[in-house]
């Protein structure tokens, strides 16, 4: 399987798979991206007013018809409508630069738009907050149906997602189907901790992954025995970390192996292998709290997992796509052969037989989100498939 590749580079291409995997409609993509096609030819980073304004457009046409729907009493309609507009939205802000003109509002939008269509849609996602040292880590819980305590997984974002991206990726409803709950995080330097808190991203992660294991040991519903960890993108390279320091995890996986993300920063300083978001170094600078390059590579002189890996003795799994354009597979190869001390570690390489290829599956989702959905049911006691009858 291949990207879908409507635009002449890659970065705006990620941004509509993102969007497509994520529950777009492929017509309202379509009429989002036909007006602007030719401003992406100037560059990734040119065009990114005009690539927000046309998606906001979009959302703004999908919130009016929502408000027809409620207006009628169909909830549910609207729902799914403002599911969208929030999706879309987000996919715009993501492609501005930090502090372009629109950008918090628009972000504002989409958080309030999602937090209608919860509403609205009765939809199994709770926002709460988890204190942290300093300031809090917003996160989204989707609980496990049926009663007594059941295994959880927190999920951590990458460089340049947030907590409704991790919901959209639909791992949570996989697990909740496999009787596990889920706490998708905002972590420091991602979503909302960085846009309304202006916290950075924390290399140690088991700092905050620690917090939400602290908060879901509070929750009757989940068995504190029973708790794991994964992360997509970057965030193949917090789970690891966290999982090696947080002696409470029971179980990990990666979406997409981020080995030794500090070297890779190296290798986009030479312009080699492709950057996920449009004025790339404005939002590393961002996320890290740094004021320049050295600056930057000071503060993420930590991102490598070299003498980390052997400290996991639990169950771990790491999953890559075999041309992932971003970060090399090779990653993936050296995080699993340094995997000595796993009680079971496993290896998932997605080839052009199922489709997963690209970065964290940008050309198809569904195989990593079944595969690792299915390995904590396996690892921390859940089912993958109905109970005989």
């Amino acid at each position: 399987m291949a990207l879908f590749e409507y635009f002449p580079n890659y970065i705006w291409n990620l941004s509509v798979a993102i969007a497509m995997e994520s529950g777009g409609r492929i017509g309202e993509i379509v009429d989002m991206c036909q007006p602007i096609r030719d401003a992406a030819a100037a560059g990734a980073d040119a065009g990114t007013p005009q690539f927000m304004a046309g998606w906001v457009e979009m959302a703004d046409r999908l919130v009016g018809l929502a408000d027809e729907d409620e207006a009628l009493g169909r909830a549910f309609s609207a729902s799914d409508k403002l599911e969208r507009a929030a999706l879309y939205l987000l996919v715009a802000e993501r492609m501005q630069a930090h502090g372009s003109a629109g950008r918090e509002h628009t972000y504002a939008k989409a958080r309030a738009i999602f937090d209608r269509s919860t509403q609205l849609g009765e939809i199994n996602r709770e926002r709460v907050e988890i204190q942290l040292t300093k300031g809090t880590m917003p996160a989204l819980f989707t609980r496990a149906p049926g009663a007594g305590p059941k295994p959880a997984v927190v999920y951590c974002n990458g460089l340049d997602s947030c907590k409704e991206l991790l919901y959209w990726s639909r791992l949570p409803e996989a697990l909740a189907r496999r009787g596990i709950s889920t706490l998708c995080v905002d972590q420091p330097g991602s979503g909302e901790a960085l846009r309304l808190q202006n916290l950075p991203v924390d290399p140690h992660s088991e700092h905050w992954a620690g917090k939400a294991v602290d908060w879901l040991e509070g929750q009757p519903e989940v068995d504190p025995r029973r708790i794991g960890m994964t992360g997509i993108s970057l965030g193949g390279h917090f789970a690891p970390r966290a999982v090696a320091h947080e002696p409470r995890f029971a179980s990990g996986a990666v979406w997409g192996a981020n080995h030794n993300w500090r070297e890779v920063q190296d290798k986009r300083i030479r312009r080699e292998g492709e950057n996920p978001v449009p004025h790339y170094w404005q939002h590393v600078f961002w996320a890290f709290g740094a004021s320049d390059m050295e600056d930057f590579l000071a503060k993420s002189a930590e991102m490598n997992l070299n003498g980390q890996m052997d400290r996991i003795v639990v169950p771990f799994l790491v999953t890559h796509g075999a041309r992932d354009r971003q970060i090399s597979v090779d990653y993936a190869h050296q995080a699993y052969d340094q995997l000595i001390n796993s009680a079971r570690r496993e290896i998932r390489i997605f080839t052009e037989r199922e489709g997963g290829v690209e970065h964290v599956g940008a050309d198809n989702m569904a195989f990593g989100r079944d595969y690792i959905a299915d390995w904590f049911a396996d690892t921390l006691g859940g089912r993958t498939a109905p109970a005989r009858r």
